[in-house]
């Protein structure tokens, strides 16, 4: 795998969506709020990019923006910078097409707040898609997850991988051969700034950025070594609960 020299700085956590699936925890409580094992969603996600070397992570808001700057403005570590879309939810396109001037010019870390990764022994997962993407072959390097390795998922997968390899350029599932293993997107990425392009202050996907990639064969993923928990309904927050009360505190994010 190609060994990244340059640092990545800076990430951006996806915390604006209305949490519809998580209803009634989310009845009050922002989703990326929501405790798992006697810790917030987000502070997995932010725990993780500290432990990777993120110096500043760019957080957007929408429903119930008030409780998320609150529980950011504790965060010492990363430095954290608030994108508001309290006026316009712009959805992951939008939000990361709005956040855009705070990126920069340099990859960053994009992250969801509904999924909880446990590194391997070897090595942080962060550390590891960092060393693996590679900015003069990809624009997006994503973290996937074999169906095998995660708990709270019950969907078919979202990509394979060419060479059916630990990792390798993306096929959409559905573009896959029949008998090609297939992985979940595990909410974490590696985005080169170069992708960010759309209409402004509209919402969209940011598969948008994924297919760009994908046409000029720049979309690459790698597989997560470790666990895998998708923290996206209550079953789902009922079964990383039970998994995590049984991981010693100091091993619960790797």
């Amino acid at each position: 795998m190609h060994n990244c020299r340059t640092r990545i700085n800076t990430a951006m956590i996806l915390a604006a969506g209305l949490g519809t699936r998580m209803r009634p925890f989310t009845d009050n409580t922002p989703k990326p709020l929501i405790e798992v094992a006697g810790k917030a969603l987000m502070d997995y996600t932010l725990d993780q990019l500290e432990h990777a070397g993120v110096r500043e992570t760019i957080v957007n808001v929408h429903y119930l923006a008030d409780q998320i700057e609150a529980h950011c403005a504790k965060r010492k570590n990363p430095k954290i910078i608030i994108s508001d879309e309290r006026q316009q939810l712009l959805e992951t396109g939008g939000g990361l097409l709005k956040a855009a001037p705070l990126i920069g010019n340099d990859p960053f870390y994009c992250c969801n707040t509904d999924a909880i990764l446990q590194n391997s022994k070897n090595k942080n997962a962060l550390t590891r898609l960092q060393e693996f993407f590679d900015p003069e072959k990809m624009d997006a390097a994503l973290l996937l997850c074999p169906l095998n390795s995660a708990s709270g998922y019950d969907g078919r997968g979202d990509f394979s991988l060419s060479a059916g390899d630990i990792f390798g350029p993306l096929q959409w599932r559905d573009d896959s051969p029949e008998d090609a293993p297939l992985y979940i997107y595990t909410g974490y990425q590696i985005l080169h700034p170069r992708l960010l392009h759309g209409p402004a202050n509209t919402p969209f996907s940011a598969k948008t950025f994924w297919q760009a990639a994908m046409a000029k064969s720049r979309a690459y993923g790698l597989v997560h070594d470790g666990k895998w928990m998708h923290v996206g309904d209550p079953q789902g927050l009922k079964l990383a609960q039970k998994e995590l009360e049984n991981i010693p505190v100091e091993q619960r994010n790797g």
